[in-house]
């Protein structure tokens, strides 16, 4: 029985992923409400729409995901005038989250970061490790995700953005 019961989900999940995959296989990015650092509540599918939309899962005590935060930094000023959105999407729980706004000011960083204390949302990317990286198509789209940094993988992340941003 307990088999029948498991193979139902499994394949009741199957069908959810297939109903939000485009004929390419690409599937969609879940929506999800964040509070951003000044309180305000953001809605991912209300930011998609005007180009691509990077989602950085990070945390403050991630020295990997600081380091890629610093060439994201780049790429968004490079690109944020021309549809191209990010959210630093900080995985802190309640012990650690009191530590990203004074490291989000220390760094400068102008890009929105969004508070996940309980990583909800980054167990709905299946961000298992930070720092993750997904980037969405003006449709909302997943067309890339990447776990984890070493220096030069901005370089296919640039790319990507800058390759939608001329569709």
């Amino acid at each position: 029985m307990r088999n029948l019961f498991s193979s139902i989900i499994l394949i009741a999940v199957s069908f959810l992923a297939l109903a939000q995959s485009n004929s390419e296989g690409i599937r969609k990015g879940p929506n999800f409400k964040l509070e951003n650092l000044d309180g305000d509540m953001i809605e991912l599918n209300k930011e998609v729409g005007d180009g691509p939309v990077l989602l950085s899962f990070w945390a403050t005590w991630c020295k990997p995901c600081l380091e890629e935060l610093v060439e994201y930094k780049k790429i968004y000023n490079e690109f944020k005038d021309q549809g191209f959105k990010m959210y630093a999407i900080s995985t802190d729980d309640e012990k650690t989250v009191a530590k990203v706004k004074p490291l989000v000011s220390s760094k400068s960083y102008n890009f929105p970061v969004l508070l996940d204390t309980n990583s909800e949302i980054a167990r709905l990317y299946y961000a298992q490790a930070m720092p993750y990286s997904v980037i969405l198509d003006k449709d909302g789209f997943i067309i890339y995700s990447h776990l984890g940094y070493m220096k030069g993988d901005e370089i296919k992340v640039r790319d990507k953005i800058s390759e939608q941003l001329k569709k």
